[in-house]
Order: C-alpha cells, then sequence, then structure tokens
C-alpha cells in the first residue's frame, strides 16, 4: 500500500503541478547609488563611474557648453568619446544578450526537452508502422491504436496493473513519463485514481500490449497541467495522447 501510495505520488496524473514562480531583479539607477553594500557603503564599479563621467561629457556636448578636455575629471576618471562609446557598447551588448538569454530559457520552460532527448516507448520506426494500423474509436470518444497485440489476459476492474506510459500533448512533446522515473506505474484500474481515457483503454488492452492512446478533452485533465522545467503546459480539458505498455498484473500473477 505505502508503495502504490509513493507511485500514485511521484506522478502527475490527475493533480496539476504548482505554477513555476517568476525570476526577480534589482533595480538600477542611472547614477550608481543602487550599488551599495548591507552597511551602506557606497561601491560603485570603475565601469559605472566612467558611464557617468561619459554621460557628463554627451551632456555638455548637446549643451552647446565646451565639454570637458581630455584627461581626468573630478571623480578620477578618463573623459574621452572612446571611453563613452566603448562603456555605452558593452552595456547594450550585455542587456540584449541577457534579454535573449531569458527569454529562451523560459521558452525551453515552457515548452520542454525537444521529443528526441527523451525515452520513447515508441521510436521513428514504430511511428512510421503506426501510419498504418487502424484507428479504433469506442462510445465515449476515446480512439486508440495498438501498436503490439498482448497474448496475456486483460485487467479484471479493481486489480491492480503495471505500466509504463509516455503521456504527451498533440505535437508530440512529452509531460510525463514512467520510463524516466525508472519504475512502472502501479495502480487499480478502473477505480479513478487516473484520468479516465488511461483508466478506460488500459481496460481493453492485454499483458504485454503496447498501445497509444488519443484521449480527447472530455477524459483527459479538467484543470490541466502547468508547464515545469521539461515540461509544457496542458491546458484545461485539452486532448492528450500516451503510449501505454501494460507489463502486468500483480493480482493475478499471485493467484
Amino acid at each position: 500500500m505505502a508503495a502504490a501510495a509513493a507511485a500514485a505520488a511521484a506522478a502527475p496524473l490527475l493533480l496539476p503541478s504548482a505554477r513555476r514562480p517568476l525570476p526577480s531583479s534589482k533595480p538600477w539607477l542611472p547614477d550608481g547609488r543602487a550599488f551599495r553594500s548591507s552597511s551602506g557603503s557606497r561601491a560603485l564599479s570603475s565601469a559605472a563611474r566612467r558611464c557617468c563621467c561619459c554621460c557628463r561629457c554627451e551632456a555638455a556636448g548637446e549643451a552647446g557648453t565646451a565639454p570637458p578636455q581630455r584627461g581626468v575629471d573630478d571623480g578620477g576618471v578618463v573623459c574621452t568619446s572612446t571611453t563613452r562609446r566603448s562603456v555605452l557598447g558593452v552595456a547594450v551588448g550585455v542587456s540584449s544578450a541577457l534579454a535573449l538569454g531569458l527569454a529562451a530559457f523560459d521558452d525551453a520552460l515552457a515548452a520542454g526537452l525537444p521529443p528526441e532527448e527523451k525515452p520513447k516507448l515508441c521510436d521513428a520506426a514504430c511511428e512510421m508502422e503506426l501510419e498504418n494500423v487502424p484507428m479504433v474509436t469506442t462510445e465515449s470518444g476515446l480512439q486508440y491504436k495498438d501498436i503490439k497485440v498482448g497474448e496475456g489476459p486483460s485487467p479484471p476492474i479493481g486489480f491492480q496493473v503495471a505500466a509504463n506510459y509516455v503521456a504527451m500533448v498533440p505535437n508530440g512533446q512529452i509531460f510525463d513519463s514512467s520510463l524516466e522515473k525508472g519504475q512502472p506505474y502501479i495502480f487499480r484500474v478502473g477505480s479513478g485514481q487516473v484520468i479516465k481515457g488511461l483508466d478506460e483503454g488500459i481496460l481493453s488492452m492485454k499483458v504485454g500490449g503496447l498501445r497509444r492512446l488519443y484521449i480527447p478533452g472530455p477524459l483527459a485533465f479538467p484543470k490541466g497541467l502547468t508547464s515545469a522545467p521539461g515540461r509544457p503546459r496542458v491546458p484545461p480539458s485539452s486532448p492528450v495522447m500516451f503510449d501505454v505498455n501494460l507489463l502486468y498484473i500483480p493480482g493475478l500473477d499471485d493467484e
């Protein structure tokens, strides 16, 4: 019982995950006054001082007054147009790189890892063969294709089953997988411990079988699943796909 509870808690088949917190940032003042330590002492870097000096030089030029001559200003920083261009160029470059990097990182978190980098139950050759497998549609709207028909028994309602699964959104991105956890998922089939489409799809399988389930929105996740590192978002009541390999039925094997 403890093992079943742990397995159920490890797989987000019923409960949506917590929202991913947004990264925080600190304000930067143009004159560098934000650069202070906990004791209140000034910790302005040489690059920031150089930038402030260059801003003063530029302001003097725009006002029509003579800019400071080449040399050292009152802050001890050489004030030249070359220094201004260099510092501003570096600042713009760093800001652009950070913005692009954060955007790409956020997109990667939301979209999940590319499907080819995750283990699958159906590889590229299997996908090609699957195109020629006939689709079966049930009264509830569930659809499935049998990649491999098992030779063992089908699970009775209320019995425990052990299965490997790979859950995907319609474009093929994986949002959950027992293969990544390194152990099969064990639950009581037909008792509401998993989403309705998965319950129904496994009940008609035989041990040793491999099936792809095309689960419509009403039989999937009514509240959806939030995005997380390596997992795309699943909108509420949206269609999903499951590749399921029924490994064994503990209750029947013990008899």
